[in-house]
């Protein structure tokens, strides 16, 4: 189960990491737009100066929300890749949540619960060493 263990901490990492270059390109296309909307407004539209600043609100928030997300995989994948207790939790938790993300995130979930649920992994981090 350690080398479970090791792989869910890495594809964690990789999740969180996709969702956080998701909430980077979110953030991109929304001030790009803003950009595009505002520069066409240039010759006195007033609609388009309301509407830049709002749009790059929008996207700002959706990625801000998307990185929020995508933060706790991150940090849980990290969490047991050094077998720290609580990253076992916080793991059981996110893969609970992730049997809703069809179709990876379930098998990421299903994954998860499998390897973190199993008594042999429950005592790999109830005597987690510091240096594995």
């Amino acid at each position: 189960m350690d080398s479970h263990v090791r792989i869910l901490g890495v594809l964690h990492i990789v999740f969180g990491g996709l969702g956080a270059l998701v909430a980077l390109g979110f953030l991109l296309f929304f001030g790009g737009l803003a950009s595009f909307v505002g520069l066409s407004g240039a010759g006195g539209g007033a609609d388009a100066a309301v509407a830049a600043p709002i749009i790059g609100v929008i996207g700002a928030a959706i990625a801000v929300l998307i990185l929020l997300v995508s933060l706790p995989g991150i940090i849980c994948g990290y969490g047991l890749m050094n077998y720290r207790p609580w990253a076992r939790i916080l793991g059981i938790v996110l893969s609970a949540i992730q049997i809703l993300n069809v179709p990876f995130g379930t098998i990421l979930g299903i994954y998860g619960l499998w390897v973190l649920l199993s008594t042999e992994t429950e005592r790999l981090f109830q005597a987690a060493p510091l240096n594995r």
